[in-house]
């Protein structure tokens, strides 16, 4: 079978399988009510993540066997995506104890971390750092917290799905300009599982990702740009600044709530995208101004550190100052007012 018909048919069987959790979310009830933190008005079932990372797995041991994908690459997704995913599904499911699941995250991120090698040397302002042991550890708090603020960002319907859409693409497109077109196959697969769903989910959502989708994709999309970062070291500045809007509004808020001595542990709807979508009255809009700053602003700023060889750090703090202005702008962190 041609190679290019599988990469269709992960995105043909997403889309199918969204349909189907659709109707299993229905008829199970698995409905998301509105409430005075929800960013929606009207009911709308969840749990369609779960065909993202359903049709992604199931590629990646045939690339793998088809020596497209290493396999310490492909143990490394299957397992941690596999728990994370569960683990959400469970709570997407009923409820489970914000500290079980942060257990379960840090279980995740070793499982991924030792199959990946944990923290390669890395490159900032020209000079090459070894963190050691060190290294490994801040790589660990990487992956939960990217898979924790993909889960806060999955707030507004298609935000989720276009981020990653837009990311994975851009690294590929990337790959292929800079000579790392080894490293394409898994970002692409994930973007087309993606698309498959997103189909289904934007605006207006007719089925929500629900944890085991959004936190599936946080801790992949950051394996990633560590797997990436063993082949070159520029190439994890690429993935931070193309993940910029979601890295920068969800620090940002975490840090203003932090700060202001909130239990950020509880539901909230204060991200800077949650403000924009309620000022705009619309989902699409917002949705659409992640996409164009993805496109207009982050993928040609990562395009510099992989084409033109500026330093990925310098990249990154231009990339990311405008993203923290705006975040502020739009009151990232703030209380609502009532």
């Amino acid at each position: 079978m041609p190679f290019w018909l599988m990469f269709f048919l992960v995105a043909l069987l997403s889309l199918s399988l969204t349909g189907a959790l659709r109707r299993y979310a229905l008829a199970r009830n698995l409905i998301d009510v509105p409430n005075i933190r929800s960013s929606h008005s009207a009911p709308t079932p969840r749990g369609g993540g779960v065909a993202i990372v359903l049709s992604f797995l199931a590629a990646l041991p045939i690339f793998a066997a088809n020596d497209l994908l290493p396999w310490h690459a492909m143990w490394s997704m299957l397992g941690a995506g596999t728990g994370v995913a569960v683990l959400g599904f469970l709570d997407d499911h009923g409820h489970i104890a914000a500290r079980w699941r942060l257990l379960g995250h840090f279980i995740a991120s070793v499982w991924a971390l030792c199959w990946l090698g944990g923290m390669p040397v890395i490159t900032m302002f020209n000079v090459e750092i070894n963190l050691a042991w060190l290294g490994h550890v801040l790589a660990v708090l990487y992956l939960v917290w990217m898979l924790n603020l993909y889960n806060f960002m999955d707030g507004i319907d298609g935000i989720a799905s276009v981020e990653a859409i837009c990311v994975c693409l851009g690294a590929c497109l990337l790959y292929w300009l800079g000579g790392f077109g080894s490293l394409i196959v898994a970002p692409l697969l994930l973007a087309l599982a993606v698309a498959g769903f997103l189909y289904w989910n934007f605006p207006p959502a007719r089925i929500f990702m629900g944890d085991a989708g959004s936190g599936f994709l946080g801790i992949i999309l950051g394996m990633l740009s560590l797997q990436a970062a063993w082949v070159s070291s520029k190439l994890l500045w690429v993935w931070l600044i193309l993940l910029g809007v979601f890295i920068v509004d969800a620090t940002v808020t975490l840090l203003r709530r932090l700060l202001r001595g909130d239990k950020v542990y509880e539901a909230h709807r204060s991200h800077a995208y949650q403000f924009a979508s309620r000022q705009f009255g619309r989902h699409l809009p917002v949705t659409l101004a992640v996409m164009a700053i993805n496109l207009l602003w982050l993928l040609p700023l990562a395009a510099c550190v992989v084409l033109l060889d500026i330093d990925g750090a310098l990249a990154l703090i231009v990339a990311y100052v405008p993203l923290v202005i705006l975040a502020v702008r739009f009151h990232a962190g703030e209380l609502e007012k009532a």
